[in-house]
């Protein structure tokens, strides 16, 4: 049997690399969505069905989340979701504080007209989203005006720095779920940041993506343990 990751596979079937790239930046993508709770064991026999890919493909896969750091690999306990102490979790949030408004002081210089029109556009979504009490629509809208500041600072250095944090992984398990969703003010801090951005002003982009980002970390409940993972 021709492994379907293999160069010998059928035409058609897209190249080893490929197949690669696409289990880890899906598996990636699902491990920052949030949806699994930090401890969740992840086999690579149900990886394998949903990813479409062979199981020598997917063990590259998780060795590589691994060192990256989104996943954890221990003896006897196989590979699981990410886990962080309250030291980690603090220093990881510092870190983003730092990153994001940098990023939001530079793309106040250097977004494009048509890059300020998303922003807004996107907005807009949010306001609605809200407006008639979308959560999941808000948060998607959340995390793209969060990606649409990144990609107008035209910082890609600030930016890879940014895309190594999992700062993701830290509020899914840090979140506070009695908490009123979206935050109160959340959506207020997004239409300060893009008033500086649309009136160039650097300095109060910058000052409005920390108190944003500090309002969000604010909010969670780092002054505790986190709470045993459920199953």
């Amino acid at each position: 049997m021709v492994d379907s990751d293999s160069p010998g596979a059928e035409s058609g079937t897209k190249a080893p690399g490929t197949r690669h790239s696409q289990a880890y930046g899906g598996l990636r993508s699902l491990l920052l969505s949030g949806s699994m709770e930090p401890g969740t064991r992840l086999t690579e026999a149900d990886l394998t069905r949903m990813f479409n890919v062979s199981r020598s493909t997917m063990r590259s896969v998780l060795v590589r989340l691994t060192q990256e750091g989104y996943v954890t690999s221990e003896v006897n306990r196989g590979v699981r979701t990410r886990s962080f102490s309250v030291e980690e979790a603090a220093d990881i949030l510092e870190a983003r504080e730092t990153l994001e408004s940098a990023l939001a002081g530079k793309a106040a210089e250097r977004a494009t007209a048509e890059e300020i029109a998303d922003m807004r556009r996107t907005l807009d979504e949010m306001q609605e989203a809200k407006s008639r009490g979308d959560q999941d629509a808000y948060s998607r809208c959340n995390r793209s005006f969060h990606q649409q500041i990144k990609y107008a600072a035209h910082q890609t250095t600030l930016a890879r720095a940014y895309d190594t944090l999992l700062y993701p992984l830290v509020m899914r398990q840090y979140r506070n779920l009695s908490a009123q969703h979206p935050r109160s003010g959340s959506l207020e801090e997004h239409q300060a940041i893009f008033l500086a951005i649309v009136t160039r002003n650097a300095d109060a982009a910058t000052a409005a993506m920390r108190h944003h980002v500090g309002s969000a970390r604010r909010a969670l409940l780092l002054d505790k343990s986190p709470a045993p993972s459920i199953t």
